[in-house]
């Protein structure tokens, strides 16, 4: 997922290139003092119900930043001490938590799933291009492992189907992109309020998450650059990460909202929902915005819309308790708590959604990537700088994708491996146009190749077990149902 450098998002970037400008982080951003606003997502009835939640909201000193009745939750804002306390229990309303702390800093760089920067640049080299090709494909190794070029000789997808990309923002110029990329569905979540303009729904200098998720999805086969594994099919850039690096509660719900009402067939998640790591049941506000999120994403899967989610990047069997240290992550004071039956990671934990971990270029579990026997739906190429794949010509384990600025980069995460999933479904909501969400969720796993849990996982030599892959044969607890298959994909 991506984390401050994204994944927390769920990636972790390695190393960006070729044309693209130079990254420098981002300055932090100033402390606000205790009188800024502090945000809640608040339930109620849905419909016009709603309206009298929205009228205790203001009554007990708080403001509506944007409801969505069709599901019944309201984003609100309110400087009044006690807000959620006293509003819990008033006229239709149901539950109310804070959705983040008054107090922003920057990411934690070593929190769990952010990304990692490596000064430097890498070069891909062209030279291995065969005719008709597209002049990286032979770096794409991640492609060959899914069956994505022979895929193509079959489908390339359909323009009728449209993948949003809920994360940092596209680059709108860049070339492999711009092809395939529809404004007109194109919007930024960030605060909760859908605004459509180029300038919101963008990336800013350094922000090349979005762009990189994009062009393994959708990247065009045009004469330049990569193909992604669907390059017919339209990308819709639904920003929903701030400068910092968070997704706040609203900004997803309003992401997963506005999919489901603009037409959008299959989103990529690569993050999980900020501040809390888990969110847990046991604490009234974090039940009420993990509710808020869940509604949200089923309203999405009600409408037809395969949502696909990156595990992570932590190693972390996530069928297991697992301790949390780093919650809240956006101000402190941190907790260690640890995170059992009734936490949930948003929204990777949620019903319905494809949850995906990350092998890399050996077929392997990535060394990073999340897993756990029954948390995890399929697994599929995020790269690993470990794994070294020996028939691509720099011999780069991590993903090429493009990067802001018309250049192509390598990556490698969780956040990689989601998009590489999304552009099957794409090709199955392409092949099958029919076909519910859960039943194109259905066909990933049921085509998916399955992979083996290995005799021994030891990725640093040390002579001890990185992970336990539980589900023998079957590798379900690293690969869940296997490695996805474009080519399957489109011969049904």
């Amino acid at each position: 997922m991506v984390r401050r450098s994204p994944l927390r998002i769920a990636g972790t970037a390695l190393a960006l290139t070729l044309a693209a400008p130079a990254v420098t982080a981002a300055a932090a951003p100033a402390q606000q003092t205790t009188a800024a606003p502090a945000h809640f997502m608040v339930l109620g009835p849905t419909g016009e119900g709603l309206d009298v939640t929205a009228d205790s909201v203001e009554a007990a000193g708080g403001a509506v930043v944007r409801s969505w009745p069709e599901i019944g939750v309201i984003a609100a804002t309110s400087t009044e001490v006690g807000f959620a306390a006293d509003l819990r229990g008033e006229p239709a309303v149901q539950g109310v938590g804070a959705s983040r702390n008054l107090v922003a800093r920057m990411p934690d760089e070593n929190s769990t799933n952010r990304f990692e920067k490596v000064d430097g640049t890498v070069e891909a080299t062209t030279a291995a291009a065969k005719p008709g090709a597209e002049p990286l494909e032979p770096e794409q190794w991640d492609m060959r492992m899914i069956g994505a070029p022979k895929a193509h000789q079959v489908s390339r997808g359909s323009q009728d189907v449209t993948v949003g990309v809920l994360d940092y923002g596209i680059d709108p110029n860049h070339p492999d992109l711009a092809p395939n990329l529809d404004e007109s569905k194109s919007v930024s979540c960030v605060d909760g309020v859908p605004d459509r303009s180029v300038e919101a729904w963008g990336p800013e200098a350094g922000q090349d998450h979005g762009t990189h998720v994009a062009g393994t999805i959708a990247a065009a086969r045009n004469g330049l650059g990569i193909a992604g594994v669907a390059p017919n099919v339209n990308l819709a850039s639904i920003r929903v990460i701030t400068d910092e690096g968070f997704i706040y509660p609203s900004a997803a719900v309003c992401g997963f909202m506005w999919s489901a009402q603009h037409g959008i067939d299959v989103t990529n998640n690569s993050y999980f929902v900020d501040p809390w790591y888990f969110w847990c049941q046991r604490d009234p506000d974090q039940a009420a915005v993990a509710e808020a999120v869940r509604r949200s994403v089923a309203y999405a899967q009600g409408h037809d819309v395969v949502n696909v989610v990156a595990a992570g990047n932590s190693n972390q069997d996530l069928s297991k308790p697992i301790r949390d240290t780093n919650s809240p992550n956006n101000g402190g004071p941190t907790q260690d708590r640890l995170a059992g039956p009734g936490c949930t990671q948003l929204p990777g934990e949620l019903p319905g959604v494809v949850t995906v971990s990350s092998v890399g270029a050996d077929t392997e579990k990535s060394y990073f990537s999340n897993y756990g026997l029954g948390s995890v739906d399929v697994t599929a190429p995020g790269g690993d700088s470990e794994q070294i794949p020996e028939k691509a010509p720099s011999r780069n384990g991590l993903i090429l994708s493009s990067v802001p600025g018309g250049g192509w980069g390598y990556m490698q995460g969780t956040s990689m491996a989601s998009p590489h999933t999304v552009g099957v479904a794409a090709l199955l909501r392409s092949a099958h146009p029919d076909w519910t969400a859960a039943q194109v969720k259905g066909a990933l796993k049921a085509q998916a190749d399955t992979l083996p849990c290995p005799k021994s996982y030891d990725t640093d030599g040390d002579g001890k077990q990185d992970a336990k892959c539980r589900g023998g044969k079957t590798g379900a607890g690293f690969f869940g149902a296997g490695l996805v298959n474009a080519l399957d994909a489109v011969r049904g």
